[in-house]
């Protein structure tokens, strides 16, 4: 029996229940057996459209069902010149639709990428490695930094966990992991002793015990909720079927009164249903569907041209009708990596994405973020070939030292490490020891709670001056309002000692804060300005915290210093049960939301009558990419998931 809350549940008694042992796993029968039972850890694929089927959507308009039957007619007055003509312009048509279509189709064939992945499991008492579709519930996985998480899984025991669940959750930074007991109504996005298949470690190790696979897993219901999600026909193709049904009533009139007029005078009853019927085939513009399809045609190739794949051709006109985008956060508006953006010292605050102030108590905190950091470069810092390997927090801060003038190579033949007091999670900070001569330098980062109660003194720029209450509660707040800000907010100190086997974590020296975020695209700004001039309403939609929902929104220009207030997912459920889903048009930044608040989000829009474009690069956003009028994915970034269901993809 797989627990509904495993999150709430102790690791024993989820290996008791599951009938598994977290030393041995599962044994050899019953893991088969369970593969029989749950069937394959894989999700539903999606099924490429064949040329066929490609084919024979050309001819599913009513107005080019209409022409059809206007061809028909003519033939059988043998009217073959009319009827002939008409046959050309649909075949003309098809193929022109056929061929533009059938290369967009190979283009996302082409951006696939089909890997097999394998993970290490416990069974039969030993350590083996699996197919990642072979894997059950109730098996035990061993899993480090930089492997993929193949399943939903509850952690049993971990070391220095981060996991990416950006493309998940829209969460901008690598979550911290612990095995602690959640409550039962925590949300997805803070379930910290969980990990949810299609996410990746970031760093650290970790044993789990597998809770669902296959589609039952949280990357399987969004799945699932893609494949529900009903496609939008395009504002082209629902004008063009009410003219198709007005041209269906006007010439069935004008055929009928003809008709009846002509037999009210005596007119002969065959020579009247020819010229009525002449007359219908004649008012039917057999042009149209050949000057839209040649329009949009040459629309579509333009904007590949660009680097942008349409998938269908009507997503063309449907572009340009949009006067609302939806785009998430994470990835899209932002770059999806980490970024000191500042350093917050006694001196002041040096802003390391602006003008260098250069001050020195910046330099002394990057000096400690660089020696107490596991990540390093792979070849001669700096170098053609060089790149860095680590934790995306702590590559962030190689590259601010770098950028500051700190040379890490020369810091490591300067000091030494000898010893390092690995990350905790009830402790939240990291130490590492260094010779440096006849002492030894101890640097520390973490928490800023937890590191400024074991500081004594403050470093001011040019000494140490002791640090009353007065000053820690000065500093506290200053990294609650960081933190209410968007950013991640890391606490830096050092200490000097005599001997190597001192306590770490006492008596320290305060440098500063590193202010992270995960930055916004130097192009965004600009392009929701012209948006916004367009007459365009841009709405943020972001699985994020609230306060870095908001300062991204600042920083692009989404932000109204009047009209602008963050709504949550919890809040959006409210209003639904209320039937006031209206009051949440004027909102600008939605945070804290799910796969299905964006659907009605997008819903919402469409019923108050907007043209309404989705943008995003997750598995998160699959299913409002789907239902939105035009859907946006990112080509090289994105999910394929997210590619399989937009209208667009951006190479």
């Amino acid at each position: 029996m797989v627990e509904k809350y495993p999150w709430n549940e102790v690791g024993d008694a989820l290996l008791q229940s599951l009938s598994s042992s977290w030393s041995a796993g599962l044994t050899i029968e019953e893991a088969d057996s369970r593969l029989t039972k749950y069937g394959p850890n894989k999700l539903q694929t999606h099924v490429a459209r064949s040329w066929l089927a490609i084919f024979f959507s050309q001819f599913k308009s009513l107005l080019v069902l209409l022409l059809a039957v206007a061809s028909g007619l003519a033939f059988l007055f043998h009217d073959w010149i009319e009827g002939l003509a008409i046959c050309a312009v649909l075949v003309l048509n098809a193929v022109i639709g056929f061929f533009t279509e059938l290369n967009a189709v190979r283009t996302m064939d082409s951006l696939r990428k089909y890997n097999k992945s394998f993970v290490r499991v416990r069974r039969g008492g030993g350590v083996k490695v699996v197919s990642a579709e072979e894997i059950v519930p109730g098996d035990v996985i061993l899993a480090e930094g930089g492997d993929l998480i193949a399943a939903d899984m509850r952690i049993l025991s971990c070391s220095r966990l981060q996991a990416d669940e950006s493309a998940l959750t829209g969460e901008s930074f690598p979550v911290d992991k612990q095995c602690g007991v959640l409550p039962n109504d925590t949300m997805l996005a803070e379930r910290t002793n969980m990990l949810y298949k299609g996410t990746s470690l970031t760093r650290g190790s970790c044993e789990a015990i597998v809770m669902t696979t296959g589609m039952m897993t949280e990357l399987g219901e969004i799945s699932a909720l893609v494949i529900s999600t009903e496609d939008e026909e395009t504002p082209l193709e629902k004008r063009l079927a009410r003219l198709s049904r007005k041209l269906v009533v006007v010439t069935v009139v004008i055929a009928l009164s003809i008709l009846i007029t002509g037999l009210m005078r005596g007119r002969d009853l065959y020579l009247m249903i020819e010229t009525s019927i002449a007359l219908a085939v004649a008012a039917i513009p057999e042009g149209l569907p050949i000057i839209a399809t040649l329009a949009l045609a040459r629309g579509m190739w333009r904007m590949a041209r660009s680097n942008a794949l349409i998938n269908n051709l009507s997503a063309v006109e449907t572009l340009g009708a949009t006067n609302v985008i939806c785009t998430d956060k994470t990835g899209t508006l932002t770059e999806n990596k980490m970024v000191v953006a500042s350093i917050v010292t006694k001196q002041g605050l040096d802003d390391l994405a602006g003008d260098q102030k250069g001050l020195e108590s910046t330099a002394e905190v990057l000096r400690v973020a660089s020696l107490c950091n596991n990540a390093q470069w792979t070849g001669l810092e700096g170098g053609e070939d060089s790149e860095l390997i680590g934790s995306p927090m702590e590559t962030s801060l190689l590259v601010a030292a770098r950028g500051c003038g700190l040379d890490q190579n020369e810091l490591k033949r300067r000091f030494h490490r000898v010893r390092e007091e690995a990350f905790d999670s009830e402790s939240k900070m990291m130490a590492t020891y260094h010779r440096d001569g006849d002492q030894f330098l101890i640097a520390v980062k973490g928490a800023a709670e937890p590191l400024l109660s074991a500081c004594q003194t403050v470093y001011t720029g040019q000494q140490f001056q002791p640090m009353f209450e007065e000053e820690r509660q000065w500093w506290l707040d200053k990294n609650n309002a960081l933190a209410l800000d968007g950013f991640r907010v890391l606490a830096f100190a050092q200490k000097y000692a005599r001997q190597e086997g001192v306590e770490p974590y006492e008596n320290l020296e305060f440098l500063g804060l590193a202010c992270v975020i995960d930055p916004p695209r130097k192009d965004i700004p600009a392009a929701i300005a012209s948006c916004r001039n367009a007459g365009i309403r841009v709405v943020m939609i972001t699985g994020d915290q609230a306060g870095t929902a908001l300062h991204v929104a600042k920083d692009v220009g989404i932000y109204d210093e009047v009209a602008t207030r963050v709504v949550t997912g919890k809040q959006i459920d409210t209003c639904q049960k209320a039937g006031q889903m209206e009051d949440l048009l004027d909102v600008k930044v939605f945070a804290r939301v799910s796969p299905q608040h964006k659907l009605d989000i997008i819903q919402m829009h469409q019923d108050d009558g907007s043209v309404v474009a989705m943008t995003g690069d997750g598995v998160n956003d699959a299913p409002a990419l789907k239902r939105a009028d035009i859907g946006v994915a990112m080509g090289i970034r994105g999910t394929e998931v997210a590619r399989e269901s937009a209208d667009m993809v951006l190479r």
